[in-house]
């Protein structure tokens, strides 16, 4: 069946990129990726999504995620300094 679809640019690369690695054809790396999201477990909110552990040198507690971060939303050291200059940013922008 043929359909349209309007997807995100970044979306349509990674997918794009993984058919490329994978060597498939980009339609049946689309419709593998969607079988795989359709018979996904659907999250339900419970604490059990999550694990709260405690970082045995700091002693400061971890997330333990059932659900990797997104490409891009992964917080590294790299991306929370950013986070947080924007965030120092914005308040220097709001206090003129």
């Amino acid at each position: 069946m043929k359909t349209t679809l309007e997807l995100p640019d970044a979306l349509m690369r990674e997918v794009k990129i993984r058919s490329a690695r994978r060597g498939t054809k980009l339609k049946d790396e689309v419709a593998d990726l969607l079988r795989r999201g359709l018979n996904a477990p659907e999250p339900d909110g419970r604490e059990e999504d999550a694990e709260i552990v405690t970082d045995e040198l700091t002693g400061l507690p971890v997330i333990v995620c059932v659900h990797p971060a997104a490409p891009g939303r992964e917080l590294t050291p790299d991306r929370i300094a950013s986070v947080l200059m924007e965030q120092e940013i914005d308040r220097f922008l709001e206090a003129g």
